[in-house]
């Protein structure tokens, strides 16, 4: 359900909520949050609420550091694991400066604009998202380990399979708060877990994918244990994929579809360092059904582009190379525009890989490209990139670059 101004405070009213959290993320995609009492309320909405950005990663610095946070009214959502009694709410806020000018490190208001954007070129895209993460058991003092909580395998169930009430809690939870996860199952690695989610818009995708963090680390927490999103949490064992589901409407001409594919594997390249950006991102890369390859296929999972077997509406392309640590806004605004550009250019597909990049020899790997193999790479090809300084504040690419 999506609220408005008015309802939000009647909302806040009837139902007994005692605290209002206004969340924002840094540019790294880590989420932040105020929280504000009821009889703040009308003032957050009309005017915005100020805080101190200057400690927040990427926001400025002393000299410039008031911010005003402007909650979207349609964003509310109950945090089910607080007190019933006292309730506890959030809302998803766009940043200004104190003037009214947007904040130009304000992520997710550089997602609205790509959509505004890509919808004047009468276009659409729709994104699922699938993160996958590892439950390490914490130690006598809390604090987290190595160990995992489990031994199970590929969708293994229990007894074998220990996260499988805890994927449970997670997903009620997420419906609780309006988001329905699609499926969720055991991964590869130990411990190791994975719950998808069906398609929507761009932003709503892109908040879900805030939220659901949050509510696996909360629930994870809660049960003793502690939620990895890390690319490469234990060597030797696979990474943790942020795999993104993207389509694109009108999808009556079937060109569009592999136009929009076509885009993002044209700029693939200068975009890496913000769908990967941690070293540890690239531990991940060319093992276990992790791409280190430009490349596409059917179905083929060794693939960069990976187009499951769906038809009509539930056709779409998987991106494989993004990990969790990436700013779900960022990376989807980019894809956007990557799509966006193949659409406009009538970008053609290179020919379908159909090999196993794992098992393939020398000779056939050095027909494609790879992916960077470091951040240092990666960065030296964004900041070098007309298509990143043309769609990303040079302030967010020198904040990811010279960080």
């Amino acid at each position: 359900m999506k609220y408005s101004k008015e309802e939000v405070m009647q909302y806040v009213r009837e139902e007994d909520v005692k605290f209002i959290r206004l969340a924002f993320c840094d540019v790294f995609g880590k989420q932040k949050n105020i929280s504000i009492m009821p009889e703040e309320l009308p003032r957050a909405f009309e005017y915005g609420i100020a805080f101190d950005a200057s400690a927040i990663a990427g926001f400025g610095d002393e000299t410039k550091c008031d911010l005003l946070l402007h909650p979207e009214a349609e964003t509310l959502a109950l945090l089910p694991w607080r007190p019933e009694h006292g309730k506890v709410v959030r809302m998803f806020t766009n940043i200004s400066y104190p003037d009214g000018t947007p904040f130009e490190c304000d992520t997710r208001s550089l997602l609205k604009k790509a959509i505004e954007d890509v919808k004047k070129s009468g276009y659409s895209f729709y994104f699922g998202a699938e993160q996958e993460f590892y439950l390490f058991e914490l130690d006598e003092k809390n604090n987290p380990t190595k160990t995992p909580y489990d031994e199970a395998g590929y969708m293994d169930i229990a007894p074998e399979d220990r996260g499988e009430n805890i994927r449970r809690e997670i997903c009620l939870t997420l419906e609780q708060m309006g988001i329905r996860p699609e499926s969720s199952h055991h991964e590869e690695g130990p411990g190791q877990n994975e719950i998808d989610f069906r398609y929507s818009d761009a932003l709503t995708a892109a908040d879900n994918a805030m939220t659901f963090q949050t509510v696996v680390k909360t629930i994870s927490r809660r049960n003793g244990l502690w939620a990895d999103f890390s690319p490469k949490p234990l060597e030797g064992k696979p990474g943790n994929g942020f795999h993104i589901n993207m389509s694109v409407k009108p999808c009556d001409d079937p060109e569009n579809f592999y136009c929009m594919i076509a885009g993002i594997l044209d700029k693939i390249e200068v975009m890496t360092a913000f769908l990967n950006p941690t070293e540890n991102s690239y531990n991940r890369f060319g093992k276990s059904k992790a791409p280190g390859y430009i490349s596409w296929s059917n179905e083929n999972r060794s693939q960069l582009v990976r187009i499951p077997a769906a038809v009509g509406e539930y056709r779409r392309a998987e991106f494989r190379s993004p990990d969790p640590t990436t700013n779900p806004y960022l990376a989807f605004t980019l894809m956007i525009y990557a799509g966006l550009y193949g659409l406009q250019n009538k970008l053609e597909m290179p020919s379908a890989a159909n090999i196993n990049f794992y098992k393939a020899d020398a000779e056939t790997l050095a027909k494609f490209k790879k992916l960077p193999e470091n951040l240092s790479a990666a960065c030296k090809l964004a900041a070098e990139s007309e298509f990143i300084k043309e769609h990303l504040p040079a302030a967010i690419l020198d904040i990811y670059c010279n960080k």
